[in-house]
């Protein structure tokens, strides 16, 4: 394999834990992220001449540390009088880079931090997801959400706020922020939110990897809820797209793919997560559950799914969770009685740029037999659409509806 590609699969699945790790050795933000690139830059130089190392991963770390080292003399050699030491920070060799992620998370989630700049900082720097995407995921506008990213950082360098792990005690009440952030880079890895990609399966596979350290820190219900939620979409992904790349929808898998054992391993989680009252995750994955269990498309319990989606609604009255409550009662009653939702939903003002809202109108009309009003839902979803898979699902929707219809 030749050495760029091998540094392309390096950087797509690990640069993140790199970043983390950089973050933690030089202790600021944006000097471990000039690191990493130059890191990478180097290899890209010196592999293809010189082989790629045993260990690759070690190799861009401390190739990363030294260049920010250099950098920060560069720095200090011009801010000090000639006579002081350059301070470098210290080497932290006893803390393992498996855990650096985990630390990070918990850095950008200190309370410290506002919520939604928690968020904000933490899909950035975690997911390594652009500005567009962060604002994609959290419905907000990118310009404000630059902002805050910004502030955040400054934050945590002005207040010296702790690259760790918090002691248990402190766990319970910074886990739910935490608990989001890791389902969130979950997300982007399960469906991308821009780009030529349904899946990136090393972002999934990563905020798995999360959730079991966090069920080993605090064997929560929620803990539980989020983990089996995770593995049982993740055991679908086989099944999600063809060999072109393109979105095969639920309703058209072909669920011999779905991994029973992973699916197996997620109800067992669910069950554990029930024990305790049902949070947001618990009754995500119970809805998860319910289609795992189905053999068919057609034997999904659908009266049962509303019901979960009505629990979490009444726990999280959010415009998606409304959306998704609204699909479901289409699918167990009529879709004129999802319609009727959507239209009530229709008046906030951030689902109007949501194109799955547009998508999920298009399809009950399309089921309910009004093609013009679907057409019209479809090509206000590829307006907003920016996944390039999801673009070209669309437009085949529309197609099949007018073969004389716009190809967009």
């Amino acid at each position: 394999m030749p050495a760029s590609q091998t540094l392309d699969d390096l950087y797509r699945q690990h640069s993140r834990r790199v970043l983390a790790t950089l973050i933690r050795l030089l202790g600021d933000f944006d000097l471990a992220e000039e690191a990493m690139q130059e890191a990478f830059a180097a290899a890209l130089q010196q592999w293809p001449q010189q082989g790629r190392p045993e260990q690759p991963l070690a190799w861009l770390i401390a190739t990363g540390r030294h260049k920010g080292i250099d950098q920060l003399r560069r720095r200090q050699w011009q801010q000090r009088p000639p006579a002081e030491e350059p301070v470098v920070p210290p080497a932290d060799e006893e803390a393992g880079i498996d855990d650096d992620l985990l630390r990070l998370i918990f850095t950008c989630c200190h309370p410290a931090l506002a919520t939604e700049a928690q968020l904000a900082l933490t899909l950035r720097e975690v997911c390594g997801l652009t500005t567009e995407q962060v604002a994609s995921a959290l419905l907000q506008r990118p310009a404000t959400l630059a902002q805050r990213i910004v502030r955040a950082k400054q934050k945590i360098r002005e207040a010296a706020i702790p690259y760790e792990v918090p002691e248990s005690a402190a766990l319970p009440e910074r886990l739910a922020v935490v608990l989001k952030v890791v389902y969130l880079v979950f997300n982007e890895g399960y469906s991308s939110s821009q780009g030529e990609r349904v899946l990136d399966p090393g972002l999934s596979a990563e905020a798995i990897r999360l959730a079991r350290l966090l069920a080993q820190l605090l064997p929560a219900g929620e803990v539980f809820g989020l983990l089996a939620l995770m593995l049982l979409h993740d055991a679908r992904r086989q099944a999600r797209q063809d060999a072109a790349g393109d979105l095969i929808t639920l309703e058209e898998q072909d669920r011999t793919l779905w991994d029973r054992a992973q699916i197996n391993e997620g109800l067992g989680l669910l069950a554990l997560a029930w024990r305790q009252p049902a949070g947001p995750y618990a009754l995500q994955a119970a809805i998860a559950a319910e289609h795992a269990r189905s053999p068919h498309p057609q034997d999904t319990d659908w009266p049962r799914i509303a019901e979960l989606y009505q629990a979490l609604y009444r726990l999280q009255p959010s415009p998606v969770v409304a959306l998704n409550r609204a699909v479901a009662l289409a699918m167990a009653d009529t879709p004129a009685r999802g319609l009727a939702l959507l239209d009530e939903l229709g008046g906030h003002k951030a689902i109007q740029g949501y194109h799955l809202y547009h998508a999920a109108r298009a399809d009950l009309y399309r089921r309910a037999g009004d093609n013009a009003a679907a057409r019209a839902a479809y090509r206000r979803a590829l307006d907003l659409c920016r996944q390039q898979p999801e673009r070209r699902f669309l437009a085949r929707r529309l197609r099949e509806l007018d073969p004389l219809s716009e190809k967009n």
